[in-house]
């Protein structure tokens, strides 16, 4: 017998058909003597839906009356499922965030997790045997009463954060795929799915363009040990054998987690900018001069290069940002150009970052190189570069994306046996 937390995405709560088989997925945990709460998150298109009406209503909202609109999708979800359990026979109520509370920030539709008092539905686990259904994405700002939502992809970080709280043996995401795979299986059919993955990995799976978990939740998984697996919900509930060990893959500490390779996976985005300033004075302050400015419009910018002139008195940046902050990033730039001071403002939106990450790339030299000269093979040029411990990440045209994915994950024997 153990605690679970079980959360469930939009697509798997898509219709009454679909929740009635979470139902049974939870049903098949309680009987087999867990004591289990269940995370849900909106029906599938229902919260784009309510971002929409918000929109349409006015396109300068306010943010406090935008969280009170968006978090109902949760709501009619965990009523919902409460009510297939208890026509299973299962003893089961819903809860919003306010009613436990998840205590948030009041940063409204992005905030941060303060504290969740989980007293009382483990006290209900024990008197009543009841399944906690708890909407994801959402809690409450105590100081002002608010409802507050978590940012998109939020109901990750509330069933990670809820075990924590509930001290839960593990936290199992129910999604549309069986695990996290080495790469997208779409673009790399021989892609295999990871049984074990470090939390340290998974975090930069995640951040680099891997969609399977939200960022929040693996850094909550790693804060708290907390461990997470990724298993797919379309599965037959009656075909699985609780106190066995389905298909999936469990994110845990490094010690538990280190398997026989060098390189864990590789991760894409296409959701890239490049934007280069040109013969900029080089001289101290100037960088700051740039990444300032962008860091108060609150754009974050990944990879940075520098290049110094041959005279020495002039300097190029090259850096990344998203996408879809380019046009911000721009502006922010251009109009500060009298006092960064440079000559000429050049950016290219076609292009992606593939990265390369693995724990094992710690104790193992000459791991990038190999992928270097694999792409220059293939007449990929490389724009830029970035490395860390655990990855390294190239910025190349973005119409080389596939081919790219496709050679590095060759390259580290990472294609199904």
């Amino acid at each position: 017998m153990g605690r679970l937390v079980m959360k469930f995405g939009g697509t798997s709560v898509a219709n009454i058909e679909r929740i009635q088989n979470v139902a049974r997925h939870v049903k098949r945990e309680v009987d087999a003597g867990h004591e289990v709460a269940v995370v849900v998150s909106a029906m599938s298109g229902k919260t784009n839906e309510l971002v929409a009406w918000c929109t349409e209503a006015s396109p300068l909202h306010d943010a406090r009356e935008y969280d009170a609109v968006v978090a109902s999708g949760e709501q009619v979800t965990s009523g919902l499922l409460a009510i297939a359990l208890q026509s299973l026979g299962i003893q089961a109520r819903s809860w919003q965030g306010w009613q436990i509370p998840i205590l948030t920030s009041d940063a409204h539709a992005s905030a941060r997790i303060v504290g969740i008092d989980g007293s009382e539905i483990i006290k209900r686990f024990s008197e009543r045997k009841e399944v906690a259904v708890i909407a994801g994405f959402q809690g409450i700002h105590a100081e002002t009463g608010r409802i507050t939502t978590l940012g998109r992809g939020g109901s990750d970080t509330s069933a990670v954060a809820i075990a924590a709280a509930l001290k839960a043996d593990r936290c199992d995401i129910y999604t549309d795929v069986d695990g996290v795979y080495t790469t997208d299986p779409r673009v790399v059919p021989k892609a295999r799915r990871l049984d074990k993955v470090s939390f340290e990995e998974m975090l930069e799976l995640a951040s680099l363009g891997a969609k399977v978990l939200q960022v929040r939740s693996v850094e909550l998984g790693m804060v708290h040990n907390m461990p997470i697996f990724v298993r797919s919900s379309f599965d037959k509930p009656e075909d699985i054998d609780p106190h066995g060990t389905p298909p999936g893959t469990l994110i845990s500490s490094e010690e538990n987690s280190m398997e026989n390779h060098v390189v864990t996976g590789i991760a894409f985005s296409k959701d890239e900018a490049q934007i280069s300033v040109r013969r900029i004075e080089d001289k101290p302050g100037v960088a700051a001069s740039i990444f300032g400015p962008l860091a108060d419009a609150n754009i974050n910018v990944d990879m940075i290069v520098q290049n110094v002139s041959e005279d020495g008195k002039t300097t190029d940046l090259t850096f990344t940002v998203p996408a879809s902050d380019f046009a911000r990033a721009k502006q922010t730039i251009t109009s500060a150009q009298d006092k960064i001071g440079y000559a000429r403002f050049d950016s290219e939106t076609d292009v992606a970052k593939v990265s390369v990450i693995g724990s094992g790339m710690r104790s193992h030299a000459g791991v990038a190189a190999q992928a270097f000269a694999a792409l220059a093979a293939r007449n990929i040029n490389i724009r830029a570069i970035t490395t860390s411990e655990i990855k390294f990440s190239v910025l190349i045209d973005a119409a080389y994306t596939e081919l790219a994915v496709r050679t590095l994950h060759t390259l580290y024997g990472l294609d199904q046996v």
